[in-house]
């Protein structure tokens, strides 16, 4: 019988030396996503609501406070700046959310939900803008995403589209509704009223449907008046750092019609109006293949069939968006065209690999790390954030709407390869034993002769480090 230990990093972060092989690794796959586990990490999680606090404490205090008395002092705020990140956790905060991340991935014992949570934080991406990620963006992925994973994805995509963070990062405060109630007060005024599209098209383009839907500029219009209102209300003892909620008094009044469906006011307010698209957006076909071409693309190969997404899709019809169950049949997909396909695996997920693999002692735990709101913090290791960023794959900075690309042609620049030959050497400090890498050949290589033939030649724990993981058959699954 031909192995498929492939399929153990194609739908996770392989196996370890020690490992027992699951004998239904199907089964093994598919009991991983019906339940979101609890985040892995010994001290208190930061919640959303927290580093609202300290994101408010920071902008208020530099634009209100630090601004005012260092006028004409440069030296001076900066110094006093500087002092502000690290009182509000500025300065260390996204290192800490990405070893939560991390350790969790690691750590929680459903290592395909954890893929598939990197995978949809991905796809509801929030960019690298105004201190999202270090205040922001990390709770957005744990409490909206990753809470919403076990259930229908209308539900999902709604709780992606209303949070804070994707509120902010889209703009979508910025949306005044040309003949609302407020619109026709800036006129009055002199002032412009018209409606921000960020949000609306990324909903269609990114989100939903897809351009392969069709949708016109007149659909984005319409969908933004339809999203106008929803804004972090502003205020002066907090500015922006307020709870989403939805002002009738910037909705654009009437009914809009998007993709030929047209939506109006059910009741006192037309709150109704997003969630009404929103559920015809994730019923449209074009949602469903979209979306089945994407994990197909992210798990099994840069240029996915018919064949591929077709079971992923019927899952979703005969559910009706139900997460497990598009997970499950895309779980069946990937064992299918396990040998038959291989991935390049992105940056976050090689590493990952390699540390789970090797056992490494990674990542940093927050016993590694001292701090409090009043010194500098001291990292007894390097900074989860920094290796990322030298990776080219920092999960809390994509610089476009769309994301990381899943396509190999965007990971294999020299450059890029270059820092994964580096990295197993400075990784080999957190080897916790001598490196197995017969067995962890054996368990993770669907054909292992070659890897182990050449892993022969390696003298020494450093080389067979530095040599495997680096390697064709390391970087792809």
């Amino acid at each position: 019988m031909v192995s498929r230990a492939n399929f153990f990093r194609k739908v996770g972060f392989g196996l370890k030396a020690g490992d027992v092989i699951p004998s239904d690794p199907l089964g093994w796959a598919k009991a991983q996503v019906d339940i979101a586990p609890d985040m892995v990490w010994d001290a208190p999680i930061p919640t959303d609501a927290d580093m609202q606090d300290n994101y408010a404490k920071f902008v208020v205090t530099d634009r209100k406070v630090l601004r005012e008395k260092y006028k004409g002092d440069r030296d001076g705020y900066e110094a006093a700046k500087d002092k502000l990140r690290y009182e509000t956790g500025e300065k260390y905060y996204e290192n800490l959310e990405l070893c939560i991340r991390h350790n969790t991935a690691l750590k929680s014992g459903a290592p395909v939900f954890e893929r598939l949570w990197m995978f949809w934080c991905n796809h509801f991406a929030i960019i690298e803008k105004d201190f999202l990620p270090q205040f922001s963006t990390g709770p957005y992925h744990r409490e909206i995403i990753r809470q919403h994973m076990t259930g229908q994805f209308v539900d999902l995509a709604k709780a992606a589209t209303t949070s804070w963070a994707m509120i902010h990062n889209l703009d979508n405060s910025e949306s005044v509704g040309p003949n609302s109630e407020q619109g026709r007060w800036r006129k009055k005024d002199g002032r412009v009223a018209t409606v921000n599209e960020n949000h609306a098209r990324e909903l269609l383009e990114l989100h939903t449907v897809s351009p392969s839907a069709k949708y016109t500029q007149d659909d984005v219009v319409a969908l933004s008046y339809i999203m106008a209102g929803w804004e972090h209300k502003w205020s002066k003892k907090r500015e922006e750092c307020n709870p989403v909620k939805f002002n009738q008094k910037k909705h654009q009044p009437g009914t809009h019609s998007v993709l030929g469906i047209a939506y109006k006011q059910k009741g006192l307010t037309s709150k109704n109006k997003l969630f009404d698209a929103l559920d015809d957006l994730s019923e449209n076909p074009h949602t469903r293949r979209f979306i089945a071409f994407k994990l197909c693309r992210h798990f099994i190969t840069d240029e996915p069939t018919d064949a591929m997404i077709a079971p992923i899709i019927k899952a979703w019809e005969d559910t009706d968006g139900h997460l497990p169950s598009v997970h499950k049949a895309l779980i069946a997909v990937i064992y299918d065209h396990t040998n038959k396909e291989l991935k390049f695996q992105n940056p976050e997920v090689w590493l990952l690999q390699m540390v789970n693999m090797a056992e490494m002692n990674w990542p940093p735990q927050a016993k590694d790390m001292k701090y409090n709101f009043k010194t500098k913090p001291s990292y007894l290791k390097r900074r989860a954030e920094n290796i990322m960023r030298e990776l080219g794959h920092n999960p809390y900075r994509p610089i476009q709407p769309n994301g990381f690309s899943d396509l190999e042609r965007d990971w294999i620049s020299p450059e890029l390869l270059i820092r994964r030959l580096a990295l197993p050497q400075e990784f080999s400090m957190y080897m916790k034993s001598q490196l197995n890498v017969e067995a962890i050949i054996e368990k993770n290589c669907s054909f292992p002769d070659e890897p182990l033939k050449q892993m022969s030649k390696m003298k020494t724990q450093l080389h067979r480090l530095q040599y495997l993981f680096p390697s064709y058959w390391m970087l792809k699954a």
